[in-house]
Order: structure tokens, then C-alpha cells, then sequence
């Protein structure tokens, strides 16, 4: 049976606390997470927190999540997020990913958006110290298409609700889900 994205937060939230009670190490909860977020089946899900000793306290607290398939506002957030940095490059998705941090989704595909943009600002920086390999030009030439067209395609991806990813994008900044606010106490 697939795994919904209240189950893999549910799971990351898990894999969290383990790290905070000194459970995991940083190296191997960012190996897990990633594993969580890729997971397709609970059969996937399971092995990453069955050597995990959890405290009744992490295990029983009810939290609210997103269940199912992103709604449409989530998608027309994500979209904007991609879509975004054709007019703010960097900037856009990164308002788009604090504003919208309670949607893992929207969050997760501006997260997304905001590496490419950190990819490509770095790469033109970047590429004139390649002068002397006389390749500068087909450099800017495949930055440029790449701007042109894989924001479009990941606004589009957004909106049909897939979890699309930029190619060749060094994640700068992590996608690990926030965990859910908890109210606060009356």
C-alpha cells in the first residue's frame, strides 16, 4: 500500500526525536530522511525506525498533518514558487517557502525551486573562471536554456501535483519537513 506525506512526516518526526535523544547521528538522519521522503510503500517506511528505541511520549503525541494528495492551493503555491524566479530569482522561493512553511508540499517544492536558483546564481558566478577552458559560452548558453525552461517545467509539475525535482541541483538548502506546530497550551 502507498505511503501518504502525513505518514512520511510522521516517520521524519520519529527519525527527529531518535536524533535528539542521541539515537542517530547527523550523518545517518539525514541518510534516513532521505529514504522517508523517497519511501513509496510502509514496507519501505518500517526498516527506518525499527532499531529505534521510542519514547511513549514522541510516539503518542497526535499531530495535525496534511493527508493525501496536495490540495490546490498547495499546488498553486508550489507552482508560484517555480515560477517565481523568473521575477525574483532566489528570492521568490524562499518567500514562497517561508510563507507557505505549514504546507510540506509547497514548502518542499519551493525548497526545490530555491536550490536550482542557488545553483544557477553560483554557476554564473562561477562560469567566467572557465575562460580559459573556451567553453564559457556553451556554459551560459545551457545556464540560460536551463533557466528558461526548468522553472516552467517544475511550475507545471506543481500544478499537476507531482513531486518533481530539478536536475544536476546540489541541495544547498535541505528538504527535511518541519515538524507540525503544536498549539499552544491554554
Amino acid at each position: 500500500m502507498r505511503v501518504t506525506h502525513a505518514e512520511r512526516d510522521r516517520i521524519a518526526e520519529m527519525l527527529r526525536d531518535a536524533y535528539a535523544e542521541g539515537q542517530l547521528d547527523e550523518e545517518e538522519l539525514d541518510e534516513r530522511l532521505s529514504r522517508a521522503m523517497k519511501a513509496k510503500t510502509r514496507g519501505d517506511l518500517q526498516p527506518l525506525v525499527a532499531d529505534l528505541s521510542l519514547t511513549p511520549a514522541s510516539a503518542a503525541v497526535p499531530h495535525p498533518v496534511q493527508q493525501g494528495e496536495p490540495t490546490k492551493e498547495e499546488r498553486l503555491w508550489a507552482a508560484g514558487g517555480h515560477l517565481s524566479g523568473y521575477f525574483l530569482p532566489v528570492l521568490g522561493p524562499l518567500i514562497v517557502m517561508l510563507v507557505k512553511n505549514g504546507s510540506p508540499y509547497a514548502r518542499t517544492q519551493a525548497i526545490r525551486a530555491l536550490n536550482y536558483h542557488l545553483n544557477l546564481l553560483i554557476a554564473t558566478v562561477l562560469a567566467p573562471f572557465a575562460i580559459f577552458l573556451l567553453v564559457t559560452i556553451p556554459i551560459y548558453l545551457f545556464l540560460f536554456l536551463g533557466w528558461v525552461f526548468l522553472p516552467l517545467v517544475g511550475g507545471v509539475a506543481s500544478l499537476i501535483g507531482s513531486n518533481w525535482k530539478y536536475p544536476l541541483t546540489i541541495d544547498i538548502v535541505k528538504e527535511h519537513p518541519r515538524p507540525p506546530e503544536t498549539p499552544p497550551l491554554q
